[in-house]
């Protein structure tokens, strides 16, 4: 599974001007995402508010130290390709970091910064958010 820290998604938009080009590097997530398992593929797995299927899982793992929050692993899929990219660039940036972490990364803010939400149509950039939200959820329940 690929990873990507918000600075090196920063520099990646910062070199894609063109709007197209930028829907080409999502794809390009989407197509790194891993398959996700059948039996995940389940209803209360599913993202609501996204009009595209979007299912996500979170397991997970002990911290570092015994003071430390739990690591959470995503697991993602999407029967849509763009939406697909949107949730494994998602996956690449928290998935592996203890659920404090997560709860403190501003997605949202990164997503703004990159103008990511302004490119995408309002159903997607609404889904986006139902996405973000639900990493949430799961990291607040891990702790």
């Amino acid at each position: 599974m690929q990873t990507i820290t918000p600075d090196e998604l920063r520099e990646e938009f910062q070199e894609i001007n063109d709007y197209d080009e930028r829907l080409e590097y999502i794809i390009e997530f989407a197509d790194g995402l891993p398959q996700m398992a059948a039996e995940h593929r389940v209803e209360p797995n599913r993202v609501q508010g996204c009009v595209s299927n979007v299912w996500l899982v979170a397991s997970q793992r002990p911290g570092e130290s015994a003071d430390d929050s739990p690591i959470l692993d995503f697991e993602a899929d999407s029967d849509a390709v763009i939406t697909r990219g949107l949730i494994a660039i998602i996956v690449a940036l928290l998935s592996g970091k203890p659920a404090k972490e997560i709860l403190a990364i501003d997605i949202d803010g990164l997503f703004t910064e990159l103008d990511l939400q302004g490119h995408l149509t309002r159903s997607r950039s609404n889904g986006l958010r139902s996405m973000v939200r639900r990493v949430r959820e799961l990291a607040e329940a891990a702790l």
